[in-house]
């Protein structure tokens, strides 16, 4: 553990940032470098994200969102439309790559932003 005292942080404004992609700790430098990668140290204020490992959190709540919308989407539709299946097998996939792909690395910044809140530290510490 570091020899600093945790100080309390805002866990809804950690998330909230981490899912615009911004540091969770002063909101203005990026959280993450490329898709998916998180940035060693944020460039604005210095604060150390290296160490975060999300895991796989980020990829389960993707799917657990995209799953969540989809299903529902799909049921009621062929519940009111009935529309062909080559429409189905053409529309519900797209859509839920889509969402996946969009929400991917939005989980992954919530993930990161509240381990950063909870004053997570390097794995096995």
């Amino acid at each position: 553990m570091s020899s600093q005292s945790f100080q309390p942080r805002s866990k809804l404004t950690a998330a909230l940032r981490g899912f615009a992609g911004q540091c969770p700790c002063c909101g203005r430098g990026a959280l993450l470098h490329r898709y998916l990668k998180p940035v060693e140290r944020c460039s604005h204020c210095g604060e150390a994200y290296g160490h975060l490992r999300a895991d796989d959190a980020p990829p389960w709540m993707t799917i657990f969102i995209v799953g969540h919308i989809v299903v529902p989407l799909l049921l009621s539709v062929e519940q009111s439309y009935q529309p062909p299946l080559w429409l189905h097998f053409a529309l519900w996939p797209t859509l839920a790559l889509a969402l996946t792909l969009l929400l991917l690395p939005r989980c992954k910044g919530v993930i990161l932003g509240m381990l950063w809140a909870t004053g997570a530290r390097e794995a096995g510490t």
